[in-house]
């Protein structure tokens, strides 16, 4: 075979592919998608050995501190957008402008150690944009795989409801299977990996709304609300000179990050907490406000993220308070209100209250 050449980008080097007939919707091996060696997120390094309840709460903690140090007063923001990252989930932003949306995903980016792209979703931004495109070499005759902007560790879509249908729905498959197709060769996503998207639900000019599809793969929708009085004076102090960014060091690197998740899969869920979780969700189903309850999946990021939760407060064990706690953030951004829900001014966080309320813990 002529030799290849290698395209880089986002601290990713593939092998150059050549596209040949024999070859389509074959998995691309780790020599042709690895991680640069001199990295400190290279995947190859990651212990598996999962360490203590106590451990993952220390080291969260520590994350959490350098993220409040850019957001003042959101502690329990600041806490979910940990939980969703150590439950391997993906995170939804959605507020009003300026209230810092994306200054707490790009704070949770640098307080880690790994590689982090930035993306501006506009109307004619293209899915290759986001996968990547195979670009036709002409002194080797060879097709060549430019990655795209999620071949990172922490990708932040910045208005992700300004870009077309089209685009969005270039997030499917790395969002849910951690991998990219392109010209029929799959290429994996280095590990950790988190999408975090914003949106402003207000500013409705000119956007596309999420499909049901694309808002089921996030684990968990958080809006950040305007700050306290206090907390904003604080702002002003801290933004007056210089960007509080800049200030932000890394307190754990993508290695560690993995091991934390390694503890969070370990801890304990007994069958009444996950009866309670299966009979949770399967009550959106049956809501008269709602023509369409949560899937399956959404049962599965209730519980891992419940576990992630335990771990945030040191424990094993998972309690029936840590799936009451994470129900509505989990939950509400899948529900679709009935027509007489919506005119009685119902929203999906009331009808996740109602079911709370109701369903019994099983025992």
């Amino acid at each position: 075979m002529p030799p290849t050449r290698s395209a880089s980008r986002s601290g990713v080097r593939f092998a150059a592919q050549p596209l040949p007939g024999d070859n389509r919707g074959v998995t691309a091996s780790p020599a042709d998608a690895t991680t640069v060696a001199t990295s400190p997120t290279d995947a190859t390094s990651v212990a598996t050995t999962p360490t203590g309840a106590t451990t993952v709460a220390a080291a969260a903690e520590t994350i959490r501190a350098s993220v409040a140090s850019v957001i003042e007063g959101k502690d329990d923001t600041v806490r979910l957008a940990i939980t969703v990252l150590l439950a391997e989930g993906h995170l939804l932003i959605e507020d009003v402008p300026g209230v810092g949306k994306t200054m707490l995903a790009k704070a949770l980016a640098r307080s880690i150690d790994c590689s982090m792209q930035r993306i501006q979703f506009t109307p004619d931004l293209l899915p290759g944009d986001l996968t990547g495109v195979s670009v036709f070499n002409q002194e080797t005759r060879h097709f060549e795989f430019r990655p795209g902007a999620v071949f990172a560790n922490i990708v932040l879509g910045d208005e992700i409801n300004r870009a077309s249908p089209k685009t969005q729905s270039a997030l499917l498959e790395c969002m849910e299977e951690q991998q990219v197709t392109v010209d029929g060769t799959t290429y994996r996503l280095t590990s950790p990996f988190m999408v975090i998207a914003t949106q402003n639900p207000i500013d409705m000019e000119g956007t596309y709304p999420l499909p049901e599809a694309q808002r089921d793969r996030f684990m968990a929708r958080i809006a950040m609300g305007y700050p306290s009085i206090n907390a904003e004076m604080d702002m002003l102090n801290a933004h007056a000179g210089a960007d509080p960014l800049e200030r932000v060091v890394s307190v754990a690197d993508a290695a560690e990050l993995s091991r934390l998740v390694a503890s969070v899969r370990s801890i304990h869920v007994s069958a009444p907490i996950r009866r309670y979780a299966v009979d949770l969700v399967a009550a959106t189903r049956t809501s008269p406000d709602l023509r369409l309850g949560a899937s399956p999946r959404a049962t599965l990021h209730l519980v891992r993220a419940s576990k992630a939760a335990a771990a945030l407060d040191g424990r094993d064990h998972v309690l029936p308070d840590d799936i009451k706690s994470l129900a509505i953030p989990v939950l509400a951004h899948r529900l679709l209100l009935t027509a007489e829900a919506a005119v009685a001014r119902r929203t999906p966080e009331a009808v996740v209250t109602d079911l709370l309320a109701r369903v019994p813990v099983a025992t």
